[in-house]
């Protein structure tokens, strides 16, 4: 992968500052300043988006994506609200989606940011269902991902049957631009990213060139916990 992709981005998308961003994400990133794995009523969450993006700016999240399974129906409703509100210090919210993919055998869950939700093959995958077929196969849906100007990353690498030290080689010479290195697998509360898969995840990650992100695959009510 090349640092710093020239894609065309769907306007509003700023793929270089997100690029930034991730390249000086840590541990301490998320929850409270960034936060790239969220989902909401869209698909199956607990929040409506308009509530889940109020609650970011309480927060004072600075960048986040939500991340609904096979839809931005949530990303739209949620930009909107932005807009409408008019907020003088808001987050940035690039558009994400969560795709199930399969690897050979194995069923991962690749995220999508910064995409035109209507660039090219993405909308196959943005219509609430899961794809089947030679659509759900890893280099298809990572092609999707980047024929719309976005950036692939493999969800929670430490999750899947096959270890992450099995995924991530295979993934990255599909053309993966990364892995979500701080992620909290046992669910802590407060929310930790789990200090042993993040130094696996985060060794495999620099050692393929990979940006490394984070989020708290919140489901629930609360965006600072992973319920």
């Amino acid at each position: 992968m090349t640092q710093f992709l020239t894609l065309t981005p769907h306007p509003a998308q700023d793929l270089q500052t997100l690029q930034t961003v991730w390249r000086d994400l840590n541990a301490e990133s998320c929850p409270h300043h960034y936060n790239f794995h969220l989902h909401s009523r869209s698909s199956d969450g607990q929040l409506m988006p308009e509530d889940l993006i109020a609650q970011a700016v309480r927060i004072g999240l600075k960048g986040m994506a939500i991340t609904d399974h096979h839809t931005v129906e949530g990303y739209y409703r949620a930009q909107a609200w932005l807009a409408a509100q008019a907020l003088p210090h808001a987050p940035q919210l690039w558009t994400g989606v969560e795709i199930t993919t399969q690897v050979y055998d194995t069923d991962v869950h690749i995220l999508g940011y910064g995409f035109d939700p209507a660039g090219g093959a993405i909308a196959r995958y943005l219509t609430g269902e899961s794809p089947t077929g030679a659509m759900a196969q890893g280099p298809m849906v990572i092609n999707a991902i980047h024929q719309a100007g976005g950036l692939a990353v493999l969800a929670h690498p430490e999750r899947y049957r096959r270890p992450a030290a099995e995924l991530i080689p295979i993934l990255a010479q599909w053309g993966i631009d990364g892995v979500e290195t701080y992620y909290s697998y046992r669910k802590s509360n407060p929310w930790q990213a789990s200090p042993v898969e993040t130094a696996q995840v985060k060794a495999l990650a620099e050692q393929f060139n990979l940006f490394q992100t984070c989020g708290t695959d919140t489901h629930g009510v609360d965006l600072l916990l992973r319920l």
